[in-house]
């Protein structure tokens, strides 16, 4: 009890008010249920059913009976499982983007460089400023959910004034912008639409998919679904996608064509689908010590590449394209 009232505490100092004033509203008007009910329901579940107060209505509790409500992985429960299968003495290496890179640069298909690396190193920074793309990105070790990122074009920069800016803003790493695949260009242009992998390692240390996702931006330079994107469900075997772009902001309806572009989401064939879950499935265990990791890969035109790899794995962007809960999918590795 004692870890569910701090656990509420968190949820209360990280809540968006506005968020939950929204979502409370258009709860009320879908059940004719009362303000004060739903929120005494939700701050009742945060304690039974281990979620935060925003996800209650994420997960659409104001709808479901008790026996539905526990099959969700909310916030508290899918901190507690990460934890135990990433300890936080090897989950440093997912942390940290420098790390990351260091122990996984096999998988990488773009140039990528830390700040001491660049420094005092021409040749390297001009390789990095004269990639196809245009672009570069700029990156901060430890963030999260696309922020601390920065893209601009190459051309706003001289090998002087990159390490100049990286030193000034706090940029500890740069990047070549990815040009993603033609079919997900059509699909979605604004941003690079990453397939999120989750994998887990077994008793055997065998790799098990938990799940894969393609996150779709709708004009945005990010494909997070924090940002206001999409996601939708992909078929293991078939690299296809069997379900409708979803957004974690459950006043936006579904989509069955892309809002910007009109591309038809359901239906769409991941190119290189094979190559990607074999690269996914050999990244796992390479450190076999952080056992559930939720990978970003980039498909492009030379098949995938990693980007990065997550071990507190969003549990949104695993359970809303699905539209169920899958918590007893990891009560088995427990």
């Amino acid at each position: 009890m004692l870890k569910r009232i701090l656990y509420l505490g968190y949820y209360l100092k990280q809540l968006d008010r506005d968020k939950f004033s929204e979502f409370l509203n258009y709860s009320v008007n879908l059940t004719g249920k009362l303000k004060v009910s739903i929120v005494f329901d939700a701050f009742v579940s945060v304690f039974l059913f281990n979620i935060s107060l925003q996800e209650y209505f994420q997960f659409r509790f104001f709808e479901l009976d008790r026996e539905e409500r526990e099959n969700w992985a909310g916030t508290g429960y899918m901190y507690e499982y990460q934890l135990r299968m990433n300890p936080k003495t090897s989950r440093h290496i997912l942390d940290d983007k420098i790390l990351f890179y260091k122990h996984y640069k096999e998988f990488f298909l773009h140039q990528v460089a830390d700040l001491e690396t660049l420094k005092g190193n021409e040749k390297l920074i001009w390789k990095l400023l004269h990639n196809p793309s245009g672009k570069i990105v700029l990156k901060v070790s430890d963030g999260k959910c696309g922020k601390g990122v920065l893209i601009r074009k190459t051309d706003d920069f001289t090998p002087h004034t990159l390490v100049e800016v990286m030193e000034q803003e706090g940029y500890e790493l740069a990047e070549e912008f990815l040009i993603q695949h033609p079919d997900l260009q059509k699909l979605s242009p604004s941003a690079v639409n990453t397939v999120r992998i989750f994998t887990q390692l077994n008793a055997n240390n065998e790799v098990e998919f938990l799940g894969c996702r393609l996150r779709i931006s709708v004009n945005s330079p990010i494909d997070n679904m924090a940002a206001g994107n999409m996601a939708a469900q992909i078929d293991e075997k078939s690299g296809v996608v069997t379900g409708l772009g979803v957004y974690s902001d459950i006043t936006k309806k579904d989509e069955d064509f892309h809002p910007i572009t009109g591309c038809k989401i359901e239906g769409f064939k991941v190119p290189f689908w094979n190559e990607t879950l074999d690269m996914v499935k050999r990244a796992a265990l390479i450190y076999p010590q952080n056992r559930s990791i939720g990978w970003d890969v980039a498909i492009t035109d030379k098949g995938p590449g990693l980007i990065e790899g997550n071990h507190d794995w969003c549990k949104l962007l695993w359970q809303l394209p699905v539209k169920k809960g899958l918590k007893r999918e990891l009560e088995k590795f427990r």
